[in-house]
């Protein structure tokens, strides 16, 4: 249930990219405002997630999570019967904030309703399924465009989120973090901070990285972070208590998640267009020749998820970053014929499949089972931002290479390698777990005494 609600919003991410060429002919759009229809949606999304976690904790998952569904479900119908781009561009921003209050409570709650010997196996079958989404984006927005209308595209959400809704509702039980007041101060300074970084990244190409909006946005966003931190030191409820980040396996893992998805976005958006102008695919075409990719992930996520609570997270999230950096190193040599990259498409999916649930896992055990709401709110925040700075990172890159005419796709691609090494070098800084009399644990987790005021003693619980 809580995997359902997260299909849809990590469809509704990418699968709009299919429709763009056809939106444009509809409503008469420029270039710039077909950016909008992705960009409104993410920037809402990443601006909001903390927020909604921290009102998640304290009002209850499940109602949040609902409600969540519930506006996004709206949303959609208003991005399937709108008529005009601004229209469009609105509705897909409210679908952003549906997502923010649906993707880290969804975490939450698996968090909540599994115990701590299940959880990675969980988390396993949820990466895997949302994984699939991200990479399906474009093979389902194809089928869907060609064969019906890109008004369908946001129609498909209407009975997902009516069902979801109703089972969460009958079938998921209420939870709560801990009992704090709401920081109202905190969520105002960490959604402008968010705003403005990723204002400024996703504007970066086509403002030109050293415009006076690019830099004014960045320097926004560095400014109310800093004063978020200032804010959060000072205050009796943080929303986000700072000694989490003392966590050296919290830190680890929200770092490895940011270039996991830097590089799996930049992947999917450099990927798909890629069969398209280099192999002459038709979208639909284009998104059954990523299958290789797609159904290694659907077969080895929940696996992964097993072998999380046997192993660890650390040697998955580095041996899976790994395999995904020879994958994309292997693929950004370019192919003359789509065979010779099946391959490396399995090879990149084997590694994605590993690595994506163990660094969700390592981040969420890595602090107490009261504070898993505020964790994955934190993770889920850090994996957007990641996703929105790699694909603009990388367009600066393919456009510098010559773009279609030039290099572009082998040096994005190569870029995604790049990002992928990033955070198997970060994963190596994951905690290691032992057995000490028999209790799994956690080796050399950094930080836990004063963190919330629970000692290792319960950190170590929480993991197990």
């Amino acid at each position: 249930m809580a995997s359902l609600g997260s299909v849809m919003v990590a469809l509704d991410a990418l699968v709009v990219a299919a429709a763009l060429t056809t939106i444009r002919g509809d409503l008469g759009a420029t270039a710039e405002q077909l950016e909008w229809t992705v960009n409104a949606y993410g920037l809402s999304f990443a601006m909001l997630l903390m927020t909604a976690a921290a009102i998640g904790d304290r009002l209850g998952r499940r109602r949040t999570y609902a409600s969540g569904l519930a506006l996004f479900t709206a949303a959609s119908v208003g991005c399937a019967l709108a008529t005009t781009l601004p229209f469009l561009i609105a509705a897909r921003a409210v679908q952003g904030v549906g997502a923010a209050m649906v993707m880290p409570l969804a975490m939450s709650l698996l968090g909540a309703a599994f115990p701590p010997e299940r959880r990675g196996q969980a988390i396993g079958v949820f990466s895997g399924v949302t994984g699939i989404a991200v990479l399906g984006g474009p093979l389902i927005g194809g089928a869907v465009t060609e064969g019906l209308s890109w008004q369908w595209i946001f129609w498909i959400n209407v009975p997902i989120g009516a069902l979801a809704i109703a089972l969460v509702l009958t079938k998921i039980q209420e939870s709560t973090g801990p009992a704090r007041r709401l920081d109202l101060a905190g969520a105002v300074l960490i959604s402008l901070a968010v705003l403005g970084l990723v204002w400024g990244t996703v504007r970066g190409e086509s403002a030109g990285w050293t415009s006076t909006e690019v830099l004014g946005a960045f320097a926004i966003g560095v400014v109310m972070l800093a004063a978020f931190a200032w804010w959060e030191r000072r205050t009796d409820h943080a929303m986000v208590p700072l000694k989490f980040f003392r966590n050296r396996t919290f830190t680890a893992a929200n770092s490895a998640g940011f270039f996991l998805s830097a590089a799996l976005f930049s992947a999917v958006f450099f990927l798909s267009q890629y069969m398209q102008v280099m192999l002459g695919s038709a979208p639909f075409k284009a998104g059954l020749q990523l299958l290789p990719w797609t159904a290694t992930l659907f077969i080895v996520g929940p696996i992964a998820g097993r072998l999380v609570d046997r192993v660890g997270e650390r040697p998955l999230v580095v041996i899976g970053m790994a395999l995904q950096t020879a994958g994309m190193f292997w693929v950004s040599r370019g192919a003359d014929h789509y065979w010779e990259l099946i391959v490396p498409l399995v090879v990149t999916g084997c590694g994605i499949s590993l690595a994506m649930p163990a660094a969700q896992s390592a981040a969420m055990a890595a602090l107490p089972r009261e504070s898993v709401g505020i964790a994955s709110g934190i993770y889920s925040m850090n994996r957007q931002i990641g996703g929105a700075a790699g694909v603009a990172v990388l367009g600066s890159v393919f456009t510098a290479a010559g773009g279609y005419a030039g290099h572009g796709f082998g040096r994005a691609l190569a870029g995604c390698g790049v990002l992928s090494l990033i955070g198997a070098l970060s994963g190596l800084a994951i905690a290691a777990r032992r057995r000490t009399g028999g209790v799994d644990g956690v080796d050399g987790v950094d930080g836990v005494d004063g963190v919330d005021g629970v000692d290792e003693a319960k950190v170590v619980e929480g993991v197990r």
